[in-house]
């Protein structure tokens, strides 16, 4: 298989920093051309859900203005011009929270659309999440910051209150992490003591 190529990009409609659509002229592998392949671009995003020492995962209820009613959402943001997905992320959960975590997982990075492209999200796991200084957000929307136990998190998963596809995924992401990751922790640990069972006897 091969890939589409492009042949001309032209900006077609730029009313702030947050939207860039741009008109492409592609080139398919059997040679047929397509004048006006539309492209939107908005900023890269950096998602976090966090989850403190104690298993409380943080989360707030907000207002959206795409979403009707209430959404249950993890923390997030665009990355700044010249910034990592990590230090956004990082920056976000400070900023938008109030607090810092001394691990963090990433879950990888995700097109949003794969036809139009759109923005690439980074999602992370931030782990031993712990309170550090006062919230210092500038969001237009009304939110409340929730701490949600494992049960709670996952009824509210099932149930579609997460309601931005982003967000559920970040969430379910994080769900399936730390049910792997203790077992695999727990097969480490067997193995390095058979292995040290196995020295002992030689």
């Amino acid at each position: 298989m091969r890939h589409w190529e492009t042949l001309s990009k032209q900006v077609i409609l730029q009313p702030n920093k947050f939207l860039t659509v741009e008109n492409h002229i592609v080139k398919l592998p059997d040679g047929q051309i397509i004048p006006d392949w539309s492209w939107l671009i908005i900023p890269d995003a950096a998602i976090v859900l966090a989850v403190t020492a104690d298993q409380q995962f943080l989360c707030f209820r907000q207002i959206k203005y795409a979403v009707d009613g209430t959404t249950l959402a993890p923390v997030g943001g665009m990355l700044e011009p010249g910034e990592s997905p990590l230090d956004a992320a990082q920056r976000e959960l400070r900023e938008e929270m109030g607090y810092s975590a001394s691990e963090w997982v990433n879950l990888g990075s995700y097109i949003l659309d794969p036809n139009r492209g759109v923005a690439t999200m980074h999602l992370f796991l931030a782990l031993n999440a712990e309170k550090a200084a006062e919230p210092d957000s500038d969001d237009l929307e009304d939110q409340e910051m929730l701490l949600l136990s494992r049960t709670e998190i996952e009824a509210a998963l099932k149930e579609g209150q997460f309601k931005i596809l982003a967000w559920t995924a970040v969430v379910s992401l994080v769900l399936n992490y730390l049910q792997v990751s203790p077992l695999v922790s727990k097969v480490q640990k067997v193995v390095r003591q058979d292995l040290v069972s196995r020295d002992d006897h030689l």
